[in-house]
Formats: structure tokens, sequence, C-alpha cells
């Protein structure tokens, strides 16, 4: 029985399953880049018209939001 491969670089909806985010928020935080009080976009890579993420750039970024154990601490 052989493993299947984990790609390296993820399509926009494999992406977007991977982090629980929708397809949409990636597409748009893509076109807006970094803005005041919005969530930034994980960084992507284009292959000529393709766009794609690297599963551990994707991991890096989920790591760099604060972890909370309750709502307060988001003030």
């Amino acid at each position: 029985m052989s493993n299947p491969v984990q790609p390296k670089a993820l399509t926009e909806i494999e992406a977007a399953r991977y982090i629980g985010m929708s397809r949409s928020f990636l597409a748009q935080a893509r076109m807006e880049g970094k803005r005041e009080n919005r969530t930034p976009a994980p960084p992507f890579i284009k292959i000529g018209r393709s766009v794609r993420y690297l599963r551990s750039d994707l991991d890096q970024w989920l790591d760099n939001f604060m972890k909370l154990d309750h709502l307060g601490q988001a003030c």
C-alpha cells in the first residue's frame, strides 16, 4: 500500500480548505494587500497564471495569529 503524495504547493481551493477559510477570502485578501483592520493574506506564489500556496507558508501564517483563551483577550 503506497502513501498518498502530499503536495508542497496547494491550489486556492486546497489552501482554503487547509486553513479553514473561504476561497473568496483568499482571492479578496490577495487583491487588497495589507489593509488596516483586515486579516492579511497568506503568502502566495504565481506560476504562470496559476496561484499556489506553499503548505509551510500557510502553517507559518496560521502560527502568527494570537491564540486566545477567551474573547476578552482580543481587545
